[in-house]
């Protein structure tokens, strides 16, 4: 049973090779916090990478949708990216990386 289940789709920047996807995921699950124990997902929280550039994170604990934002702007600043990519969510449960519109 599935409580939760959030996208994070980073298809945008690594096309233009700036994304590492792997390093991103590895990322997730080394700061993901259950029970206030960084780290430790067990059973509870599920990590997966696709190959259409997106990463599923699955809990069947409550779980939310701005930690993972919080997180991703966390590796994006990490990786000085921060600049250049910002987090927008394109549907109740989807986040999409994209370049900011430099005009």
């Amino acid at each position: 049973m599935t409580k939760h289940k959030f996208v994070i789709d980073y298809s945008r920047p690594a096309a233009q090779g700036v994304f590492d996807g792997a390093d991103f995921e590895k990322y997730l699950h080394d700061r993901i916090k259950v029970d206030n124990k960084a780290g430790q997902l067990g059973d509870k929280i599920k990590i997966a990478r696709d190959s259409s550039n997106k990463i599923t994170i699955s809990a069947n604990i409550p779980f939310s949708k701005r930690y993972l934002k919080y997180l991703t702007k966390k590796f994006l600043k990490k990786n000085t990216l921060r600049d250049w990519i910002r987090v927008v969510a394109s549907s109740k449960d989807v986040y999409q990386l994209r370049f900011y519109n430099i005009a």
